[in-house]
């Protein structure tokens, strides 16, 4: 969803609610897409961020990661982390960020 892609209300009404990322990220995103699962075990939410890892590998872009109380101080020194944003509770990073998180020993993945 975003520009040229459906419409482009939707895309600014699913992310009004969210902390402005452009000073993080050095652009204003305009596209989005979803990865999620209803995540109970260990290995759903493995799989679900290293899918997401994997389709950004294909179409690029940043990985927007809702994190728990607690997990923005594991996650700030990881490789490919771009930001901390919205009160520490949302990670910015690449697929490289992801794929490192999934192999920390706080890694978890907001229900």
């Amino acid at each position: 969803m975003g520009p040229g892609v459906g419409d482009e209300s939707t895309f600014e009404a699913e992310h009004a609610n969210e902390p402005d990322v452009e000073a993080l990220l050095g652009f204003r995103p305009t596209h989005a897409v979803n990865v999620s699962a209803g995540c109970n075990r260990e290995v759903d939410h493995v799989t679900t961020a290293l899918l997401t890892a994997a389709v950004m590998d294909v179409i690029g872009g940043v990985a927007n990661v809702e994190l728990l109380d607690g997990q923005a101080s594991a996650v700030a020194g990881l490789p490919g982390v771009l930001g901390i944003a919205g009160e520490d509770w949302m990670a910015l990073g690449s697929a490289e960020f992801l794929r490192a998180w999934v192999g920390h020993p706080a890694f978890r993945l907001v229900k």
